[in-house]
């Protein structure tokens, strides 16, 4: 396995916090993690049928006889059992007690909330941030490369190829995480509906034009896309709606969480492929703004991010807010900078003097300066700019 940087973020809680929970999109490394951070904790799994009939038959006697610390992988499949963590961690008093992990987590979340509420640490753990998918030995630090195997750790751990790894992925996901949340009686249409998705990374919503190609309404549309991002298989980027008297556009703009995940969606079947595809320019701004978004997340940093564009063109790819201003940044997949390509960086700055540092982060190798933007590689975008 490899080190996840969330792992300091669970030692630094767990003598804080008598409960956390961990949650994230299937495969991503959950069941890992909590094992070797908590490796002193007793592991229980609840997809055993064996061990969830044994905790729904006495759940309270089943916690108390594990006083030493205990993880409970998939806990949604038997959220009652909440109501007697919460009881027992308030008599022992003990931090750490109990590693909640669970993939469904709109079902643990909800549950969490209502029993919980105030004694859970709650995370995710997305799939790799670059900067984790470079510490496995044969990682090909090539953004082809990257965008085409994605991010989730089984593929490099285990060294399968992207092609075999994710259909069954995705099969698994709608058999089992969709059927179990909403009732889909087509589910060709909600994969036809992933498949159009996969052809709009990086760009502005359309619940309109979906609902129509799908063939269902736009509340069902809307419905589904809140489903994928529940489950972490989508993000949308929202518009920064600062007022500067030009009309902006108001609608969010969509990305996936995995680069590998999309390229199988749109029927990609090697990087190579990937030189000539009309989709390779917002597949590599999808795969660096995700990577930004996973590696604040894992690092524990809660910073919120936009894009900006007006009704002439003018546009920031991404713009991080801090309380003291905001950092933008421009994405090209080039392997060379072009002048044109800091055109929407200096218009923006012209408009927003709460600007303080702006970034071209393209698909070259080398760092440098011009001007007052500081240009940077792709594969350590995340780490420069949370650093800097």
């Amino acid at each position: 396995m490899i080190y996840r940087d969330l792992s300091n973020v669970l030692k630094g809680l767990s003598g804080k916090m008598p409960i956390l929970s961990v949650t994230g999109p299937r495969q991503s490394g959950k069941t890992t993690l909590v094992r070797e951070v908590f490796s002193g904790h007793e592991y229980v799994n609840l997809e055993n049928p064996n061990t969830l009939e044994e905790v729904k038959f006495d759940p309270e006697g089943f916690l108390r006889q594990r006083s030493g610390g205990l993880i409970i992988d998939e806990a949604q499949h038997f959220p009652e059992l909440f109501s007697f963590i919460q009881v027992i961690s308030d008599e022992v008093g003990k931090k750490g007690e109990f590693v909640l992990t669970g993939s469904q987590h709109f079902l643990l979340s909800q549950r969490i909330s209502q029993s919980l509420a105030g004694r859970v640490f709650v995370t995710h753990l997305l799939p790799c941030t670059i900067s984790e998918a470079n510490r496995f030995e044969h990682w090909r630090n090539s953004p082809n490369a990257a965008m085409y195997s994605g991010f989730y750790p089984r593929i490099h751990e285990s060294r399968i190829e992207p092609h075999l790894f994710y259909p069954s992925y995705i099969q698994t996901y709608i058999e089992r995480d969709v059927r179990q949340i909403i009732n889909i009686t087509r589910l060709g249409d909600f994969q036809r509906f992933m498949r159009l998705l996969a052809g709009r990374v990086g760009q502005v919503m359309n619940y309109s034009a979906l609902a129509n190609e799908v063939g269902v309404d736009m509340k069902t549309i809307k419905a589904w896309t809140q489903l994928l991002e529940a489950s972490f298989v989508v993000f949308l980027l929202q518009p920064h709606h600062a007022n500067y008297n030009k009309r902006i556009v108001k609608s969010p703009k969509l990305y996936f969480y995995d680069t590998g995940l999309v390229c199988n969606l749109l029927g990609v079947q090697s990087q190579e492929q990937l030189d000539a595809h009309w989709v390779r320019g917002s597949l590599f701004e999808n795969m660096v703004i995700a990577d930004i978004k996973k590696y604040f997340h894992h690092h524990h940093r809660q910073l919120q991010l936009y894009f900006w564009r007006d009704s002439n063109g003018n546009e920031v790819d991404l713009l991080i807010e801090h309380s003291d201003g905001l950092d933008i940044a421009e994405i090209k997949s080039s392997t060379s900078v072009n002048a044109s390509f800091f055109k929407g960086l200096d218009y923006y700055s012209g408009l927003n003097q709460s600007v303080k540092r702006s970034f071209l982060i393209y698909g070259g190798e080398e760092s440098r300066t011009r001007g007052r933007h500081l240009i940077l590689p792709w594969h350590i975008a995340a780490q420069q700019i949370a650093e800097v």
